[in-house]
Parts: structure tokens; C-alpha cells; sequence
């Protein structure tokens, strides 16, 4: 399997899960800026939206969405208990978790302070956005180890991968404690140790 990924990106995410699963994949660095695939190549032509991650199966199968591939992903290896059965409550918990920050959190607010093309008062109202669904996390982890309770699931890499953007963007955690104890929680495990190295560092946009 590939993962096409791309320092900085939500790419992160799926990298930890496929490292946490222990199954074999090849990472593929994709230049977000100008769509070049590492080793040459324009990504436009294996995803035409040309943005990140995107996992090539052994058969030829594309699929897209952080969402989606970290639940392929887990579902390889059931025993490593990275996401609850399907059919579950438990497994629909999990799937509000990761479209709560696919749609809440990375494309609801993270996304539009990142544009250049906004003004910082307009980024203000994105940041109040933050402010009240970090404040919905925190009290969420205040009574629970993990997003579904005391197991590591792919939700919690979820959380990882948006909340380490908070800096970039000038967004203070600092009134979240519990958000702050979770995401140090996470980043200490080797897996996503491991997978930030490998990643890399972001890349200068340039002019």
C-alpha cells in the first residue's frame, strides 16, 4: 500500500495509524504547493483534488479522506484494537469523533485560518470556533483517558493531527488543560514519534 502524505498536512494522521497497526506501506511525499511527487510526477493524477492523504491499495483501489483510511486501516487488524467493531455504538462514537474534527475542526476552522487570503478578523471568528468546540473536548477528557474511554482508537491520533497545528496558528491551548495532558499523552507514543520524523519538517511556501 501507499500513503501519499505531505509535512504539516493531515496526512499525520493515517502515518500514526499505519504504524500503530504494524502493517507495511510505502509513504510517498507530495510537495503540497506544487502538486510533485517525490521522485517525479504531478499528484493531480492520482488525486484529482491534488490535496492529502490519499492511500493506493495493492490493487489498484484509491481511497481518500483521512476518515475513511484510518478505518480501512484498523479494520485489517482487529486485534490491535485501534477502532471498535462495526455495527457498534461504540464504533459510531468514534465515527462522530473523526467527522467531528474533519468537519468541526480542521475544514470548520483550522482550514480558513490557515488561508492568506482572509483578514485577521475574519480568522478571529474561526478561532472563537476553536475556542468553544476545544472547550467541548475538555470536558469531554476530563473524565475520560482516551475519546472512547481508556483504549488508544484512531479518534485520538484524530486529535493529535489538528490540535499540533494550534501553534501555526496562533491559537492558545493553554485554557484546555485536559486537551493539553491528552495531546502530550499521544505525542509521547513512539508510533507517533516516529511518524513526525518521518514526515519531515514543513516545507517554506515560498513567495
Amino acid at each position: 500500500m501507499k500513503l501519499f502524505c505531505a509535512p504539516g498536512t493531515l496526512s499525520l494522521l493515517p502515518h500514526i495509524v499505519f504504524l500503530e497497526a504494524a502493517l507495511p506501506f510505502t509513504a510517498i511525499r507530495i510537495n503540497e504547493h506544487t502538486k510533485a511527487i517525490e521522485g517525479g510526477g504531478d499528484y493531480r493524477t492520482v488525486n484529482p483534488l491534488g490535496y492529502v492523504p490519499a492511500l493506493l491499495l495493492d490493487d489498484g483501489t484509491l481511497l481518500t479522506e483521512g476518515a475513511a483510511i484510518v478505518q480501512y486501516i484498523a479494520d485489517q487488524v482487529p486485534s490491535r484494537r485501534l477502532a471498535p467493531p462495526n455495527g457498534t455504538i461504540a464504533r459510531a462514537k468514534l465515527q462522530a469523533w473523526l467527522n467531528f474534527f474533519s468537519s468541526e475542526m480542521h475544514k470548520g476552522a483550522y482550514g480558513p485560518i490557515f488561508h492568506k487570503g482572509i483578514s485577521e478578523q475574519s480568522k478571529e471568528v474561526f478561532r472563537d470556533r476553536l475556542r468553544a468546540r476545544y472547550a467541548h473536548l475538555d470536558r469531554h477528557l476530563a473524565d475520560n483517558t482516551y475519546l472512547l474511554g481508556e483504549d488508544f482508537t484512531v479518534a485520538d491520533a484524530n486529535s493529535f493531527a489538528v490540535t499540533i497545528w494550534a501553534p501555526r496558528v496562533g491559537f492558545d491551548l493553554s485554557p484546555y488543560p485536559n486537551v493539553i495532558a491528552h495531546h502530550a499523552r499521544i505525542g509521547r507514543r513512539p508510533t507517533v514519534q516516529a511518524a513526525l520524523e518521518a514526515e519531515g519538517p514543513i516545507p517554506d511556501p515560498g513567495p
